[in-house]
């Protein structure tokens, strides 16, 4: 099972989020999660990957992944078990990350989402995600 995640870049609860997220992917890995596509921009990208990193410590077999929007660009790729370029080659640099995070979301079993309001790149990701008909494990859900 391939898990994406779909959040803003900058968040306010970070420790009810992190306490979410943490009981989110222990299900999932319980369900039978092996795969973490992590998009590594922004606050919830980094508590999702901050999340998975603890989790490893008992799951060794989670794989964290790092989907590049761009290649060539130095990023810091120490946390992740891997990384992954969808094929991007021909987008515009502006486009890159709407089209990748949609590249994530149709490879993705289940999308876990932390989107508070209707606007915005996450937002737009989310929409997406259910017009796809994905699982979706959202934080809006649990307020």
């Amino acid at each position: 099972m391939i898990v994406t995640f779909c959040g803003h870049a900058q968040l306010s609860q970070n420790s009810d989020v992190e306490k979410w997220l943490y009981t989110v992917t222990e299900k999932l890995i319980e369900q039978g999660a092996a795969s973490f596509y992590l998009g590594g921009y922004g606050a919830f990208d980094s508590l999702a990957a901050s999340v998975l990193k603890n989790q490893k410590k008992q799951h060794p077999q989670i794989q964290r992944i790092l989907i590049l929007a761009y290649l060539g660009t130095r990023q810091d790729v120490s946390d992740y078990d891997g990384t992954l370029y969808p094929p991007l080659e021909t987008v515009p640099r502006r486009f890159a990350i709407p089209r990748r995070n949609r590249w994530m979301v149709d490879a993705a079993d289940v999308v876990v989402a932390c989107v508070l309001h209707d606007w915005g790149g996450a937002a737009a990701t989310l929409r997406y995600a259910r017009q796809k008909g994905k699982r979706i494990i959202s934080y809006k859900d649990t307020e």
